[in-house]
């Protein structure tokens, strides 16, 4: 059992929108502020056009910036013999992290809201992990990983033990 995966979990940012609909979007509010700008420049304030157009340029970088932070990703893996979280940025750099699940705290920062972290300890080590999660998947993610820990540490059930078996 040293090498199966009795956890694993990929975690990532929620992004609601796709490249296609952000571009949608941007030439939607490109052509009414170039009704707009048309409309300062027959009144003779011809330099408002400039300044639209640099607005509509900036929202599109800052959607799209968005959009690929959105790509950044972290993977839990849990074994027998180690808890291992690879954290991939947007950019594409890999980090990962290795420990031993047997000492591992869970650890979820009460009471539970949007600044609040999840993080997972031992041996003098932390790491903060899905802090890009809402409250209520962080809370389901920490039951979850803490009930995959507790199962780790029972060991495996017999068929034949005592602790198992029903008395008549």
């Amino acid at each position: 059992m040293d090498g199966d995966t009795l956890f694993s979990t990929e975690l990532r940012p929620h992004r609601s929108a796709r490249l296609r609909s952000l571009q949608t979007l941007v030439l939607l509010i490109a052509v009414v502020w170039f009704v707009v700008g048309l409309a300062f420049a027959i009144a003779g304030a011809w330099p408002i056009i400039g300044f639209l157009g640099a607005e509509v340029l900036l929202l599109y970088g800052a959607l799209v910036w968005n959009l690929r932070a959105g790509s950044a990703h972290e993977v839990i893996d849990l074994t027998a013999d180690a808890l291992t979280v690879r954290r991939v940025n947007h950019w594409g750099q890999r980090q990962d992290w290795t420990f031993q699940p047997y000492w591992l705290r869970v650890e979820l920062e009460h009471p539970p809201g949007r600044s609040s972290r999840l993080t997972i300890a031992s041996h003098g080590r932390r790491l903060v992990i899905g802090a890009f999660l809402p409250p209520r998947e962080r809370e389901d993610l920490a039951e979850r990983l803490r009930g995959a820990l507790l199962d780790l540490r029972a060991g495996p059930v017999q068929p034949d033990s005592p602790s198992t078996s029903t008395m008549a």
